[in-house]
C-alpha cells in the first residue's frame, strides 16, 4: 500500500473538502482518504495511481500536484 500526498488548491471550506474526499474515495484501488482544509493537502493510502488521483480532483474543479 502506498501513501500520496497531494498539494490541493482552491479549497475553501468543509464543503470543499467533503467534494474533493469523495472524488479521491470514487477512484480504484483507493483505500482511505484524508483531506486537511487548514493545509490544503490530501493524504492518500491505497495501489491507485497518482495521475487518476490528480484527475480525479481535477474532475471535481479543484487543482491538484504532489506535494513537495
Amino acid at each position: 500500500m502506498n501513501t500520496i500526498e497531494l498539494k490541493i488548491s482552491g479549497m475553501t471550506c468543509a464543503h470543499c473538502v467533503q467534494h474533493v474526499t469523495r472524488a479521491l474515495q470514487g477512484v480504484a484501488d483507493v483505500d482511505q482518504v484524508e483531506v486537511d482544509l487548514a493545509g490544503g493537502t490530501a493524504r492518500v493510502l491505497g495501489t491507485a495511481s497518482t495521475a487518476a488521483l490528480i484527475a480525479a480532483v481535477q474532475d471535481a474543479g479543484y487543482a491538484a500536484r504532489v506535494a513537495d
